[in-house]
């Protein structure tokens, strides 16, 4: 008789963690009509001559279902933030207030 290895669960466990923590992210990031802050995530901004997050320049808000807001802390970043926002394949355009940036959805 043939005899039959038992998985190693432990083996498998890592890769599905990741595949989970994966799935996560994807799903904050759709696109549905309500706005989350989630969908600037991946957006990184040219500050100080390295890229950064966008969240670590700025406070990100969702005052609106529609409308994400970015406070950026340092008005010479202002500039930097727009263009990696339009740069950004979301196709978002946002409105520069000051050193405040609202993003329609």
């Amino acid at each position: 008789m043939a005899t039959t290895e038992k998985p190693v669960i432990s083996k498998y466990k890592d890769r599905m963690d990741k595949a989970v923590a994966a799935l996560q992210d994807e799903f904050g990031s759709l696109r549905t009509g309500r706005a989350s802050s989630s969908l600037l995530d991946q957006i990184r901004v040219d500050a100080y001559g390295s890229q950064t997050p966008l969240n670590q320049v700025g406070a990100i808000s969702v005052p609106e279902p529609r409308m994400i807001t970015i406070n950026v802390w340092d008005r010479a970043l202002v500039v930097s933030v727009e263009k990696a926002i339009r740069a950004s394949d979301l196709g978002l355009n946002p409105v520069v207030d000051g050193t405040t940036l609202r993003l329609p959805i």
